[in-house]
């Protein structure tokens, strides 16, 4: 039987995906959201929603290319309706805007189906086969996602949220997701792996006794 395996999720995607480039994504998909309802701004009530979705898309995917850039994390090029993606470790960023509450946009689109299905390699964190080890993949794909208030009245030009996801390989649910400012918390936690290595205090008074008898203690 395999032995449990104490990696997490989290655990991977904070050793993957510096932190500034967490923060950075984030602000990106504000700025995106913002100049993308300024420039819908005028336009008739009646396709605003249209307009405004489709401004999302573009002038969000722009700030999501910079974003990649300046962190140099490979940003594919921005080219139409293309998906712009991006690299850092083992997991491919993307991006997919999605209303609060309800999660299926993502799995609109074939090309983010044919992604996720890397993370079937990381699912035995979540779900462990009883035979089966888990080996760290060289690839994974995590998606960065702004949840939009359903109607433009309530809240139009920020997200209501913006959460860093980790779809199963179907994209049917979620391996991990939380939304970034929770997250980016967790690179200032204290990792716990290593803890045992400190209970040895013979091997310290040993040391310090020795220390004494040579005249270096401090």
């Amino acid at each position: 039987m395999a032995q449990p395996n104490q990696e997490t999720i989290n655990d991977l995607l904070v050793r993957n995906i510096p932190r500034e480039l967490v923060m950075g994504l984030e602000e990106a998909k504000l700025v995106g959201a913002q100049r993308a309802y300024a420039a819908a701004r005028g336009m008739d009530d009646g396709h605003l929603s249209s307009v405004v979705g489709q401004l999302r898309h573009f002038h969000m995917n722009e700030s999501f290319h910079r974003a990649l850039a300046v962190a140099d994390a490979s940003p594919s090029p921005l080219r139409g309706n293309q998906i712009v993606t991006g690299r850092t470790g083992i997991f491919t960023l993307a991006r997919f805007n999605t209303k609060y509450g309800v999660w299926n946009s993502g799995r609109r689109s074939e090309t983010r189906k044919q992604m996720s299905m890397a993370n079937a390699a990381i699912e035995p964190l979540v779900q462990p086969g009883l035979f089966s080890g888990y080996v760290e993949p060289s690839q994974a794909v995590v998606f960065i996602v702004a949840c939009f208030a359903g109607s433009l009245h309530s809240q139009p030009d920020t997200p209501v949220s913006i959460e860093i996801a980790v779809p199963d390989r179907h994209m049917q649910g979620c391996l991990f997701r939380e939304p970034i400012d929770a997250f980016v918390k967790r690179y200032d936690q204290q990792p716990t792996a290593g803890q045992d290595d400190l209970a040895v205090p013979k091997l310290k008074k040993n040391i310090g006794k020795q220390q004494d008898k040579d005249g270096a203690g401090s």
